[in-house]
């Protein structure tokens, strides 16, 4: 059975930095026997206002952190999805958030624009609107085969959503992916319940490769980057940012992978088994 690998580590500002440490995540699951990589929401950067991811923000073709990362996919000959950043050919004030898929020779053959905005205003706690500095996708990427199955791309606040999930789903998907950078609060109190429910109702492989640790003054990210089978189990898991714990920085956080089976056998079984008939003459299809 092939072999999912989930990597998590603290990005900056640093595009050289954050290649450097994926580029180790990537070796790592080399080593591990790992059919394919699974890297974080926003991989290449996280800036520390919108004017310099505004400046961070590169086409794929120029961008150093998306070549590095396709030459190490290549002389590795190993497969990535990752989360990165492009500028939004309809606004000089925009950039979009993207999943894309490297192939094993390098070439982003997948491509995928995360649909929902973060826009969150907690008391005491994050505050964030991404609709400002974002565009928001308009269509999902249909399902493709990949080493691990087939595989559906979402991003990071899509996780809120069932129904992106189940569209997917009903479209052949057998692994979903989240690349993500949930904040703490949000991660202790929602993460691994969302993935858990977003598992069990696609009955598919969730993979859910994060963001953990301190990018910058009033910005840290959960971890516990994970993989779900399709009976809601957490096969693999990273660690997290504990309740009461300081959230460590880049420098003091070391970038980890986690790995688990991907037993698309047991996925069709369970499928047959526990048939999710959905009554569409009774409710609306979504």
């Amino acid at each position: 059975m092939p072999l999912a690998a989930v990597g998590q580590f603290c990005a900056t500002s640093s595009l050289s930095a954050n290649l450097a440490a994926c580029t180790h995540l990537l070796r790592l699951a080399r080593d591990r026997g790992a059919s394919a990589l699974f890297l974080p929401e926003a991989s290449d950067y996280i800036a520390t206002s919108p004017s310099e991811s505004l400046s961070l923000c590169q086409p794929v073709t120029t961008s150093p952190f998306v070549l590095g990362l396709q030459a190490e996919a290549k002389k590795l000959a190993l497969p990535i999805n990752v989360g990165i950043h492009e500028p939004c050919p309809t606004s000089a004030e925009k950039i979009r958030n993207m999943s894309v898929w490297i192939d094993a020779n390098g070439n982003i053959t997948q491509r995928y624009q995360k649909v929902h905005t973060f826009d969150v205003f907690i008391a005491g706690g994050p505050q964030m609107q991404e609709s400002k500095t974002t565009e928001p996708g308009s269509a999902l990427t249909p399902p493709f085969q990949t080493p691990v199955g087939k595989v559906g791309l979402l991003v990071c606040f899509d996780l809120r959503f069932p129904e992106p999930s189940l569209a997917l789903r009903r479209n052949g998907a057998e692994v979903v992916t989240y690349p993500s950078a949930f904040t703490v609060p949000t991660g202790q109190a929602h993460w691994e319940v969302l993935l858990r429910a977003r598992a069990i109702e696609t009955q598919a492989y969730v993979v859910a490769a994060a963001q953990i640790g301190r990018h910058s003054e009033g910005r840290a990210s959960y971890g516990q980057s994970m993989i779900v089978d399709p009976w809601g189990r957490i096969v693999a898991q990273c660690r997290k940012v504990e309740v009461g714990e300081e959230p460590r920085t880049a420098g003091e956080v070391e970038p980890e992978i986690c790995v688990a089976e991907v037993d698309l056998g047991m996925l069709e079984k369970m499928r047959k088994e526990v048939p999710l008939k959905r009554r569409f003459d009774v409710y609306p299809e979504v």
